[in-house]
């Protein structure tokens, strides 16, 4: 059974870290390319941050970069999100995605609010 859990959201001030985890299993995770998105409140789901391998080069949305930090360790099968100097902008529900075709993967998200 495929599972990709994700933990870390919760409540921070702005300009404070969180360290999302999405912690995989029944698939092949060092295979797949993994990603995370979010989705604000009433708006559609992007695209955050992707890494096609342990020791690539990551990708991010222009709105995070500088700020956000994805990583993997594909011994634990899970994928990070280090997210530094957040703003109340970055308040979403994030996912996490494994995609290797055709199959693509989500979990159920984690809630981040970034409030005062």
């Amino acid at each position: 059974q495929v599972q990709l859990v994700e933990s870390g959201g919760g409540l921070v001030q702005p300009g404070g870290s969180l360290r999302l985890s999405c912690a995989a299993s029944g698939f092949t995770f060092s295979s797949y390319v993994m990603s995370w998105y979010r989705q604000a409140s009433g708006k559609e789901r992007e695209f955050v941050a992707v890494l096609l391998s342990a020791d690539g080069e990551p990708t991010y949305a222009d709105s995070v970069k500088g700020r956000f930090t994805i990583s993997r360790d594909n011994t634990k099968k899970t994928l990070y999100l280090q997210m530094n100097s957040l703003k109340p902008e970055d308040t979403a529900v994030y996912f996490c995605k494994a995609v290797s075709w055709p199959n693509n993967y989500w979990g159920q998200g984690t809630q981040v609010t970034v409030s005062s």
